[in-house]
């Protein structure tokens, strides 16, 4: 009898993006989601899970959310694409542009990697340089060969395309001036996020914001451009990011997932000097081909921004995002510690992405008990990997459901630091996204 195929038969990784793969999850996982609504998905058995990581952080207020929703759909009535720009587009270059300081141009695209790609190549041309510099500790910021040839996952990408490449440490300024001590006029850009979960429980005793007004300074001062990466952190740790919050001299700012409520949708914005290189006003100059693609300007994925964006503008979403967030983190602390295992879970304080890490009966950081923690959760009808990412449809009533399983796998966790995990285990670990062999 032949064997039935999958979607991993049919597309290479088995899915469209690498952390949705089958090895970042334990053999329990559903193979195929079918819907959601709210804070909840449906596998093809009609088996209902609690998500807890919605849609790779893409989903804050909620699944088939009605009221977004429903302006897409007359949207989509209209049409979908066109040969000439739509009034649609204009209206949300203006709505998004009145949210960030001192940038006055956006470029649409329906992706992340498009954009970051986009604005390491605008930064090249303006400043005349090759070299593209960023943190070595961050995990992703395209799958273009600028950053993926720095990593594990550099199979396939020539060697000088690598070279083009320099990292430093993350918060570590003197790692950054060093850095251009070492390639002095030779880089184009940094790009970086603005905050990650860790520094919330940082040891390096610098606040965030003087880290970055310090580190945009010593970018300009090599007359490099600062490239702010809120991809994650746009529409989580403010309205609609660290870069107006803290009023970071960012040259662009790259954006995503968060904004359009899981909408295909992303853009990037920044001062004109830089992102007029993009433009066909100016006769006789060279052109710079930015981005540029079919479905770039599609309406639905700009209508679902749009409106995403006025839901935010009208309620309070991040006070209510932050609030759900910080309930999370002070009762699963409180149930480490009641449980004697402040020693061997790690719960990140930002309120916005919730990390867990586990560690081993050594106290080292160990794949098998992420492994065993997602597996627990799966078998408990909640859906999530080893972090939180919620949204304004999870209620009480989901934290609850949530904070009820986690005491019972705490008891699952003490027995296999005391007997070993092995035996707890359905099959094998997960895996990081970022390695060399398969």
């Amino acid at each position: 009898m032949s064997r039935k195929k999958t979607l991993s038969d049919l597309v290479p990784g088995g899915c469209h993006t690498y952390s949705k793969g089958n090895d970042t999850f334990p053999e329990n996982v559903p193979e195929y989601l079918v819907k959601g609504k709210g804070a909840y998905v449906w596998d093809t058995n009609g088996k209902k899970f609690l998500d807890m990581t919605m849609g790779l952080t893409s989903v804050t207020l909620g699944h088939s959310f009605e009221k977004i929703d429903k302006k897409v759909i007359e949207t989509l009535k209209n049409g979908l694409n066109f040969q000439r720009p739509t009034l649609l587009e204009f209206e949300m270059a203006k709505s998004f542009l009145n949210l960030v300081p001192n940038h006055q141009m956006i470029k649409f695209a329906k992706n992340g990697s498009t954009v970051t790609t986009a604005a390491t190549k605008i930064a090249r041309a303006y400043t005349g340089r090759e070299l593209i510099a960023f943190p070595k500790q961050h995990p992703f910021f395209s799958y273009d060969d600028w950053f993926i040839g720095k990593t594990k996952c550099n199979y396939g990408i020539p060697k000088k395309i690598q070279d083009l490449s320099v990292t430093f440490d993350s918060c570590n300024l003197e790692s950054l001036k060093n850095l251009f001590d070492k390639y002095p006029n030779k880089i184009a850009c940094v790009i970086m996020e603005p905050i990650k979960p860790k520094c919330y429980s940082c040891n390096c005793q610098l606040e965030i914001s003087n880290y970055l007004l310090q580190a945009s300074q010593i970018v300009h001062k090599n007359k490099s451009l600062l490239i702010i990466d809120e991809m994650i952190t746009g529409y989580k740790t403010a309205f609609p990011g660290l870069t107006s919050k803290l009023n970071i001299d960012s040259d662009i700012t790259t954006w995503g997932k968060s904004i359009s409520n899981g909408y295909s949708f992303s853009c990037m914005t920044g001062k004109k000097e830089v992102m007029q290189l993009g433009g066909i006003e100016k006769n006789g100059e060279k052109k710079l081909f930015l981005t540029s693609s079919t479905h770039g300007a599609e309406t639905i994925g700009i209508r679902g921004a749009l409106e995403t964006l006025k839901y935010y503008k009208k309620f309070n979403v991040i006070d209510r995002l932050h609030a759900i967030g910080n309930e999370l983190i002070i009762q699963t602390k409180a149930l480490v510690k009641k449980e004697g295992l402040k020693s061997y879970i790690q719960i990140s304080e930002s309120p916005w992405l919730i990390t867990f890490e586990f560690r081993n009966s050594q106290k080292v950081k160990d794949l098998k008990y992420h492994t065993l923690f997602s597996q627990f959760m799966i078998d408990n009808k909640i859906l999530i990997q080893s972090s939180i990412s919620i949204s304004i449809s999870h209620t009480s009533k989901e934290i609850d459901i949530f904070l009820e399983k986690f005491k019972s796998f705490l008891l699952i966790y003490r027995k296999a630091l005391d007997n070993g995990i092995e035996p707890l285990l359905k099959g094998r670990p997960i895996k990081p996204v970022f390695r060399e062999r398969v």
